[in-house]
This record gives C-alpha cells, structure tokens and sequence, in this order.
C-alpha cells in the first residue's frame, strides 16, 4: 500500500507507474518467451501454422471461440464463487479474473493471483476472497486430478511407459508420511494464515454454501472439456488423425503432471512442452507439431487474454472506501 505520508499527486504517479510496470513486464515477458525460444523458433512456429492453414478463418474463429468459452466459464465461476461475500457483475467479474491474469502472469504458479483480485475489494474482505481464490484454484485442480489420474491409468495400461514402481511406491510412503506429519503439526500448533487461524480457514470451507461448490465445480468440469476439445482439434488441424480417446489419454495425463510442477507461470509452456513430447512420442506426433500446439495453445488462453487483462491493470483504481 502506497505510503499515506506522500502527497496525493506523488502517491498518484507512483500508482501509475506500479500498473505500467506490470504491464509492461508482463508483455516483455511473452516477448522474449516467443523471440527466444530454443526449442521452437518464432519463424518456424509461424511458417508451420501457415503451411497448416490454421490462419484460415474458421479454424481462427473457432479457435477463439473456444478461447472465449474457456474464460466464460471461468469469469462465471469467479462471480458465482464471490457472491456469499458480495455480489459482483459478469463485467465486474471479467474485470478482476482478467486483470488478475496480467498481474500475476510473472509469479510462480500465478501466486500474484490472489492477491490481485484481493484489491478489488474493501480490506475486510480481502481475507475471505483470498480464501475463496484458493477454493476456486483447488475446484480446478480437482477435476485435473480426477480425469488426469484417469488418463495416466489407461496411458500405462496401454502404451509402454517406464516406470521404476518400486521408487514410485517408495516416493508416495515417504510422501504421505511427511504429509502425516505436517499435518499433525499444523493441528496441535497454533499456525495462522494472514491472519487466519487455520480452524477458521476450515471453518469457512466447510460453511461455504454448498451450491456455490458444486457450481464451481460444475464450470471447472466445462472448463476442462473445453480446453482439452481445443488442443484436439489443433492435433486435427495440424495433421494428426489420432482418435479423440486415444488423445484424451495423453492430454488428461499431460495436465496432470504439468499441474503438480511448481514453475514460474511465463515458463508454463516450456514445461508443458516438456512433458508433452515425451507423452505424444507414444502415439508418434512429431516434436515441432506437439510444440507447436503447445504455443498455440498458451497464445490462445493466456497471451491474449492478460493483453485485455492489461486494460484493466492500467484503468484500476482501488475501491471507494480505500484511501
């Protein structure tokens, strides 16, 4: 918060210099991960989306509808979620889910997020928003993990993937035994969280109205079906005549495993990337059609949504009642 000592104009520019830094951060970083790719250069990424005749203009127009569906139902979710809280518009709504993708498009595992859209409101309720962001987070990853826990069990039952089961297995009792105790730590201690006990974080989930969960969930589900529709159609559009089953199998277990990888959020893509050749080389999709789609897809639903989420950066201004 900016210092109440400094004069109002002085106060005034430094306000304006946060947003244009962000902004400006921001589409420097998308930049320089386009112009300095050395996985896949710009040059040949553009000449294979045209030798691909994805500029047409129906693959475009139905390329950005499925963008603009994605987004709708996520704006939808973040206006359903808040509203025990206070009611917001769908503008209202794609204000704040938008210029939170600007904001925290730098931060790892877009932590900058919670925090964004906590300044939309008035400070007494920036608590419970960050809290119900964290909801609204964990809805998502819940379907990820469902339908990806799906996927990898039909990618190892079908294609021949190495595992070291032992390690596996060993990993995972390690795993949930510090889970074990972390978590019988964190109940006989008195830990808060911004100020938030943690019996009153799970006091308000577990009071939070359960429509509004399912609800949630509900767009999360439409979210995902819509986002793993559109890398498919982009296998389709660049010459892939894999069958959508067959597909499902490799994108569920792809965004499973990119979702439980901590990475700073403009480095999205590269891991994604990653994981994506070595799933795709199963059904053997070359490399510069997976990277490619990849690209393609980060573009589509995150690189052009935070350059209309930077609109809103530059035009926010704090609520009435903050000074």
């Amino acid at each position: 918060m900016i210092n109440n000592t400094l004069p109002y104009k002085t106060k005034q520019f430094f306000f304006v210099l946060i947003k244009l830094s962000i902004v400006v951060g921001a589409f420097y970083f998308i930049y320089n991960k386009l112009a300095n790719n050395d996985n896949l250069q710009l040059s040949t990424f553009i000449d294979f989306l045209s030798k691909k005749n994805v500029f047409a203009t129906k693959n475009i127009i139905l390329l950005l509808f499925l963008s603009i569906f994605n987004w709708f139902f996520e704006i939808l979710k973040w206006k359903i979620l808040v509203s025990p809280i206070k009611k917001i518009s769908f503008k209202n709504a794609l204000e704040q889910s938008l210029g939170a993708l600007t904001a925290s498009l730098l931060t790892p595992n877009r932590v900058g997020e919670y925090g964004a859209k906590a300044i939309y409101y008035s400070t007494n309720m920036r608590k419970r928003v960050v809290l119900i962001n964290l909801l609204s987070n964990l809805l998502q990853m819940a379907i990820t993990v469902i339908l990806g826990v799906l996927g990898f069990y039909f990618l190892i039952s079908t294609y021949p993937v190495n595992l070291d089961y032992y390690k596996l297995a060993r990993v995972s009792i390690i795993g949930l035994m510090v889970l074990f105790l972390v978590g019988f730590g964190i109940k006989k201690s008195k830990i808060t969280i911004k100020g938030f006990s943690l019996e009153k974080v799970k006091r308000f989930v577990t009071e939070f109205p359960r429509i509004k969960i399912l609800q949630g969930l509900l767009f999360s589900f439409v979210r995902y079906a819509v986002f793993s529709f559109q890398f498919y159609f982009l296998l389709l559009l660049f010459g892939s005549s894999i069958a959508y089953l067959d597909a499902m199998i490799i994108i569920t277990s792809m965004y499973l495993l990119a979702s439980i990888i901590p990475s700073i959020f403009i480095f999205d893509v590269v891991i994604k990337g990653s994981i994506a050749l070595y799933l795709f080389q199963f059904v053997n999709i070359n490399e510069l059609t997976v990277l490619s789609i990849i690209t393609t897809m980060w573009l589509l639903n995150f690189v052009i949504p935070s350059m209309f989420g930077s609109f809103y950066v530059l035009n926010f201004n704090f609520p009435k009642n903050e000074d």
